[in-house]
């Protein structure tokens, strides 16, 4: 079921935005851009909500991480592919819910997907998704990141404190031998939680996908391999 792309079929690229359109020429060239992906172009044909998805393939596909995984909570999920994912390999139905997503931003309705439409840095927000899933996730996702600044090194700062949260909650709610992917951005994890995360996981591994623009400095933080509570007890020491 996981699989990576098998290669961007369909529109033919090479469009461009008329010049006498409204838009900035910044904006321009991102619709330009945005209008000749092919990864855009397979989500659409295939049903997929966004050409994120084939960054979790491409990586499940190398590092197997979505195996038999029979609950997954989405932290950052708006529109909503990671979880169109995950509720495919977990089966989750509506009548059986295996995942659950949080976004503060609205995001229509999945199939087998409890979302919890509010801001994951809400103290409520963990119990909340805790409660919603009624069991212990195998794996935690995080494609959060914090509204761009154009200050790069602010907005590395910004995710990765998002990053810092998310491995924190992933440490409290995953099973023994679950998993943990996240992003974030090149310059990498910060040392203080590049050790929490090795104290408590048997494999950390920093990722780039292919489909992840080459322009853009995202990367993810992949910690395989969850060694329990009882391993890391000074989690909140970082």
């Amino acid at each position: 079921m996981t699989r990576p792309p098998s290669g961007p079929t369909g529109r033919k690229l090479g469009q461009k935005v008329k010049r006498k359109s409204k838009l900035k020429a910044s904006s321009r060239r991102w619709v330009e851009r945005h209008l000749n992906d092919p990864y855009v172009q397979q989500a659409r044909q295939e049903g997929y909500r966004s050409r994120a998805v084939y960054k979790l393939l491409e990586i499940d596909a190398k590092h197997n991480i979505l195996d038999k995984a029979r609950r997954i909570i989405d932290l950052g999920a708006a529109p909503g592919g990671w979880s169109q994912i995950s509720a495919q390999v977990t089966d989750s139905t509506d009548e059986d819910p295996k995942v659950v997503a949080i976004d503060f931003l609205e995001m229509d309705g999945l199939a087998g997907v409890k979302f919890l439409q509010m801001d994951f840095l809400d103290e409520s927000a963990p119990q909340a998704l805790k409660d919603a899933l009624g069991g212990a996730p195998d794996v935690v996702l995080s494609d959060m990141a914090a509204p761009t600044t154009g200050h790069q090194r602010t907005d590395h700062l910004r995710t990765m404190y998002l990053c810092e949260v998310a491995a924190h909650f992933a440490i409290e709610v995953l099973t023994p031998g679950g998993h943990f992917l996240a992003k974030t951005f090149q310059g990498g994890t910060e040392n203080d939680l590049l050790n929490l995360l090795k104290r408590n996981f048997r494999s950390v591994v920093h990722i780039k996908p292919p489909s992840s623009r080459a322009e853009s400095v995202e990367m993810f933080v992949l910690a395989k391999g969850f060694k329990g509570r009882h391993a890391g007890e000074s989690l909140a020491d970082g």
